[in-house]
């Protein structure tokens, strides 16, 4: 046999396999239909934007924490999955009139993660019961699992962001929330 077909076939079988892969991933998985999210006493709606009015049912706010210039981040859902993580999502605001850059302590401090750009990469969770403090995921080649590349956020708009952390032990109903340059705020846990 020539052995240009011979890595050509090779090439084909690789290319087939890594489809076949990557069709298969996840291919019995089934949507998870009932997921605990936290909620706070002061637990409010968001009112939609003129454009959204209509289309959109309020999204209801678990906390809302400032920041600098303007900047504010409303967390909508806490949900735990069975996978032994915790998803925190919300949305990234500039309640300014001018726009205004997230800041890169918001990245933390963390070398493997500052070198992938302005992330959330920087929020942990505190458990003052159980003493321990949760740090915002990575993959393996350090990529913080949260939104990133973040840069200016203009005057009025917003970013929805999501940070996933390991989660707590079931018996845990309470962490801060915490984000450089943000005020902490409290998030009860089902």
């Amino acid at each position: 046999m020539d052995v240009r077909y011979a890595r050509k076939g090779l090439v084909s079988l690789a290319v087939a396999s890594v489809a076949l892969l990557a069709v298969g991933c996840g291919a019995g998985e089934k949507p998870k239909a009932d997921k605990p999210t936290a909620t706070t006493a002061s637990s409010q709606k968001t009112q939609p934007s003129p454009e959204q009015q209509g289309t959109e049912e309020p999204v209801e706010t678990v906390a809302v924490l400032k920041g600098q210039k303007g900047l504010e981040l409303a967390l909508t859902s806490v949900e735990r999955d069975a996978g032994g993580f915790l998803t925190v999502k919300g949305r990234l605001r500039n309640s300014s009139e001018s726009n205004h850059a997230v800041p890169p302590q918001t990245s933390g401090d963390e070398t493997e993660v500052v070198k992938h750009g302005t992330s959330l990469g920087g929020a942990t969770l505190v458990d003052s019961t159980g003493k321990k403090r949760y740090y915002v995921l990575r993959d393996t080649d350090g990529r913080p699992l949260t939104t990133t590349g973040l840069g200016v956020v203009k005057a009025g708009d917003s970013i929805d962001v999501f940070m996933q952390f390991p989660a707590p032990p079931a018996n845990t109903t309470e962490v801060s929330f915490q984000l450089p340059t943000f005020e902490p705020a409290t998030l009860k846990l089902s």
